[in-house]
């Protein structure tokens, strides 16, 4: 058993809430191993907490477990849940939508709801703001320590019935393809579509080739102009926009060595349209 228990939260590290999960996880199982995927999770934003399990899961090994918590109705009727990858990883979360991309794109084989009457930590059935510390540590480290199975933790659910966020489409005409800004490279500003490498290799796109970009927000046309399609930032002069292939084989938009999203003051979701388009052969 690996003993890997990966935190995601929008909790921040300026509280001592992320150290109270570790040391809870640590009360179970001294010789577990955390580590963190991110606590900058904009607070209350489940599409994201989506998104980086998804940035991220993949290259973690089977029977790693991931907790969760971006939780904006923690203490409701909402459901917490242990869901399993089909690579065999465990991700303990409120089932709010978090497990969105994880569904779509890896693959959840099973899905189980947290029996919290055996699963919660000590003399924690009175709070009900933090389930973060009493529900999904204490539970995540159970697992990853294998003080409890899989099959322990609860009545088994339908992968069906998983909470899902709405994804954005993806659109295709003869001479362009448009899709929504799924969500930035955070530190440098690069805007990352919902458009897969390969969609956008069927419309016939070429490296070094110029192609008009368009974004909207809703209907509004925030940005208009034709950017290089290169293999990496170094095709282009520093402070030269640049359309690319990010590291999850999605189609990306960025400035060399500047924040595109910072210079043109660009957000993300599905209101938020990008569409490549071919220029006319004059």
């Amino acid at each position: 058993m690996n003993k890997l228990l990966v935190f995601q939260s929008d909790f921040g590290l300026v509280d001592g809430a992320v150290a109270a999960m570790y040391g809870v996880a640590h009360e179970v199982d001294r010789d577990l191993r955390t580590y963190d995927l991110t606590h900058d999770i904009k607070p209350f934003n489940i599409w994201e907490a989506s998104y980086r399990l998804f940035q991220a899961l993949e290259y973690w090994p089977t029977d790693t477990v991931f907790v969760s918590v971006v939780d904006p109705g923690v203490g409701s009727k909402r459901k917490s849940v242990v869901a399993k990858t089909a690579k065999g990883q465990l991700i303990v979360t409120p089932d709010n939508g978090t497990l969105t991309h994880l569904k779509k794109f890896i693959g959840i084989t099973e899905v189980r709801e947290i029996e919290e009457s055996k699963h919660r930590r000590k003399d924690s059935e009175h709070s009900h703001t933090f389930h973060g510390r009493d529900v999904y540590a204490f539970t995540g480290a159970k697992l990853a320590s294998q003080t409890i199975s899989f099959e322990e933790v609860g009545p088994e659910l339908t992968v069906e019935g998983i909470v899902e966020v709405v994804l954005g489409e993806v659109f295709k005409t003869e001479d362009s393809i448009r899709g929504s800004i799924d969500i930035l490279d955070v530190r440098f500003g690069s805007l990352w579509t919902n458009i897969t490498r390969e969609d956008f290799n069927e419309m016939g796109f070429d490296y070094g080739e110029r192609i008009e970009v368009i974004i909207k927000n809703g209907p509004t046309m925030v940005y208009n102009n034709r950017i290089t399609f290169g293999k990496s930032f170094a095709d282009v002069y520093a402070s030269e926009p640049i359309i690319y292939i990010n590291s999850l084989y999605r189609v990306a938009v960025a400035i060399n060595q500047g924040n595109f999203a910072r210079a043109y003051n660009i957000g993300t979701g599905i209101h938020w349209a990008i569409e490549f388009r071919r220029l006319e052969e004059k």
